[in-house]
């Protein structure tokens, strides 16, 4: 793929009052999810769910991408229709997790470290056949004592930047999403500091990796009062903190940053992002990338009752979108 369908991937993941679904959970992670709600996670319950979510009716008018994980990319509906023909059809782009999750970064203890280079240049050409036009790589960096360390940034950055240029290698759109986290008591100036820090060292990665920026999505993490913290951030105040980071950090030459839920609330995410984009111009689209944030209320009430429940989630799912679309318009009222 050029350069420039990569760069037309990558803006209609940004496409005016379009976010992106994130439904990448793996095995494990949906299953504390389904635990917690009183689903099996078997493999169909898991199918089943996410078929719910991606046929649920005029999804495409708010939702431009979806993240699956590797065993949803694969799979289709209860009558076999692929998910990725599903999501095309309704104008929803496939895109698929490629890392391998967050491991104990060695000799820096409580810090991680995100793995899942090894053999991922032949996993991006089999998710490129299967249908997938983007893809994702989390890093965690957490905020502690004494941490995170500039081993920790460099690390992940340095792997951040490997996978965005093997993706566009294969001819995917890649998505970098450097989390720091929420957890900690730290204030939204420590959270500012080490946000600019990790964006700046990410960045400075992937200019020395040769990736194209035209053809990458940057998805945030959001400057916020650690959820510890006495005193939190209200909604102007983490807008505007966010906004500086991002125009102190980021290049103008990327098509979009979404931003991660990362914990919060529903309605929070929501807010947070509508205030932004009524902070005057910027640089990018901002738009939203929410995983709970978007599933949460839907998936309690699908549990209630997985067949006769469909349409009652759905139309939750699709007014969660419909928030986060005029949001990331500025027009979202609560």
């Amino acid at each position: 793929m050029s350069i420039d369908q990569l760069a037309e991937t990558a803006q209609a993941m940004v496409a005016a009052g379009k976010g992106i679904i994130a439904i990448d959970e793996s095995t494990a992670t949906i299953k504390k999810r389904f635990d917690g709600v009183g689903i099996e996670c078997t493999e169909e319950n898991r199918r089943a769910y996410r078929e719910m979510l991606l046929t649920t009716p005029k999804l495409g008018d708010y939702i431009s991408g979806a993240i699956l994980y590797d065993e949803t990319l694969r799979q289709s509906t209860k009558d076999g229709v692929p998910f990725t023909k599903v999501m095309m059809d309704a104008g929803i782009l496939p895109g698929i997790k490629v890392d391998l999750g967050a491991k104990p970064l060695a000799g820096f203890p409580g810090e991680l470290v995100t793995e899942g280079l090894d053999g991922l240049r032949d996993r991006l050409k089999e998710y490129a056949k299967l249908g997938a036009k983007f893809a994702k790589w989390r890093a965690v960096i957490t905020i502690g004592e004494d941490m995170p360390s500039g081993t920790c940034i460099e690390a992940n950055c340095h792997a951040l930047a490997r996978y965005a240029a093997l993706c566009q290698e294969a001819g995917i759109v890649p998505m970098v999403e450097p989390e720091v986290l929420m957890d900690g008591s730290h204030d939204i100036d420590t959270c500012y500091d080490i946000t600019e820090v990790t964006l700046r060292s990410l960045f400075g990665s992937l200019y020395e990796h040769n990736v194209m920026l035209e053809g990458t999505i940057l998805k945030a993490s959001m400057v916020i009062s650690g959820k510890d913290c006495p005193e939190q951030a209200d909604v102007e105040e983490v807008a505007e903190m966010t906004l500086r980071c991002l125009k102190a950090s980021v290049p103008a030459t990327l098509p979009g940053i979404v931003f991660l839920s990362g914990g919060q609330s529903d309605e929070d995410a929501t807010a947070h992002l509508n205030a932004m984009n009524q902070m005057g111009p910027k640089p990018w689209p901002l738009s939203f990338s929410y995983g709970r944030a978007m599933q949460s209320a839907a998936l309690k009430l699908w549990a209630k009752d997985m067949a006769g429940n469909t349409k009652a989630a759905q139309e939750t799912v699709y007014a969660r979108a419909k928030d986060n679309g005029l949001a990331a318009l500025g027009r979202w009222k609560a």
